[in-house]
């Protein structure tokens, strides 16, 4: 494989220019901002490498109307400090990826994260990526630039192409402009640890503490043993056993009078600590950003299923595989370190999803090496129906393949 030749635009203009140069020539582009996020989904071998890191810094920030304009390549540790200034955040959780495959350095970007359309713990109640996105300015496959949505919270106009982008994995264009909704952060926070259930056990009490409407609590998750001892959190990780985790965000005084509920409706189900805010986020950043297996190069999976089914198929897969597992979003999340493999298991790990939701959830390989991500499918195989739609519309945006070819399917 050839080394691509770099083109480095400086802003919109010159990314739209970038683009009719390269379609003039035939050429194909690999999209990279910070790219802390490069090594999910297939590898890409395109002729030119277009660095977008230089279409960076924040446009705007109206945080009385709850709305924040960025340029793709903005650190999102930049976007962060900004907010905090106005206590205010992004609530998906955007999740740092980088320590999955070795890149402690930066946090990414928030093109990257909203390119491949990833939150974090708190989806539950605040949604994904797609959920905050109102609008997106950039350059299609035919070289023209174009707006879509506006900067206002309520945008029912037209056909949403903002959420259509979001999770494109930069395959129908070049995004040159974004426009977030943000929200206010909780004043405060808690987690209710429970100790020693099994995974069956944990999602039912998951899924009881999520129908507690009056406790609201707004990020379940459950750390088998094989996994609780990593946590940063020497309340979760000294005690060696499975640990259960229930946030609760909100007011101070809400947020005590809520926990204490929560304790009195799980009191029989098992020991518990509670976390203050601070080791709070740090643990539920833990979750978000699957840092527990940040330290190696095994292949790495997330499947999702109805949360109900999350610890059938767990206890499958564990039978089956030599893993190690934990679950997300009440069980409807299953990160999944197996031991390495021509196929990285996909054969064993897509046949039990199969056997136990069917058509109802989907594996992406978050890490494995170039070979195995070329020869085996990292994301869900599509269904004939949803392949030619999803055909259709890169057409729509991107006729002739210039944009990460390959990045997603082959």
């Amino acid at each position: 494989m050839t080394v691509p030749d770099i083109w480095s635009p400086t802003d919109a203009g010159e990314v739209a220019a970038a683009v009719n140069d390269a379609l003039a020539s035939g050429q194909t582009l690999e999209l990279l901002g910070g790219g802390s996020r490069r090594r999910l989904g297939r590898p890409v071998d395109a002729d030119v490498l277009l660095d977008l890191s230089l279409i960076s810094g924040i446009v705007s920030y109206q945080a009385e109307e709850l709305v924040l304009v960025v340029a793709p390549a903005t650190p999102l540790a930049e976007i962060r400090t900004e907010l905090e200034h106005k206590n205010q955040h992004l609530a998906f959780e955007p999740p740092a990826f980088g320590p999955l495959w070795g890149d402690t350095s930066a946090s990414g970007t928030i093109g990257g994260a909203i390119m491949i359309g990833r939150g974090g713990a708190r989806r539950l109640t605040a949604g994904g990526a797609r959920d905050h996105v109102l609008g997106v300015k950039g350059v299609n496959g035919f070289g023209e630039a174009f707006a879509a949505g506006g900067r206002v919270v309520k945008n029912v106009t037209g056909f949403d192409l903002s959420k259509l982008v979001t999770g494109s994995f930069g395959t129908l264009c070049a995004v040159t402009e974004l426009t977030l909704k943000v929200l206010p952060r909780p004043a405060d926070a808690a987690t209710l640890v429970i100790f020693g259930l099994d995974d069956e056990a944990a999602v039912v009490a998951m899924r009881q503490a999520l129908n507690l409407l009056p406790v609201q609590v707004s990020s379940a998750a459950h750390l088998p043993a094989a996994v609780a001892p990593a946590s940063t959190i020497k309340a979760i990780a000294d005690p060696g056993v499975a640990a259960t985790l229930l946030r609760i965000e909100g007011f101070g005084p809400s947020v005590t009078a809520r926990l204490a509920n929560l304790k009195s409706a799980l009191a029989d189900v098992g020991p518990c600590v509670t976390l203050d805010a601070k080791a709070s986020a740090t643990v539920w950043s833990e979750v978000s950003d699957a840092t527990f297996f940040a330290a190696g190069v095994a292949p790495l999976w997330r499947l999702s299923v109805p949360p109900a089914r999350g610890a059938v198929l767990g206890a499958r897969l564990a039978q089956q595989l030599e893993c190690r597992h934990y679950y997300d979003l009440a069980g409807g999340a299953i990160w999944l370190e197996t031991s390495a493999a021509d196929d990285a298991h996909a054969l064993a790990i897509r046949g039990a999803l199969q056997e136990v939701v069917a058509g109802d959830g989907h594996a992406t390989l978050m890490r494995a090496s170039d070979d195995v991500r070329r020869s085996t499918p990292p994301f869900q195989p599509l269904t004939p129906v949803v392949a030619d739609l999803t055909e259709r519309v890169r057409r729509n945006f991107d006729p002739r393949r210039i944009f990460n070819p390959g990045r997603m399917y082959a």
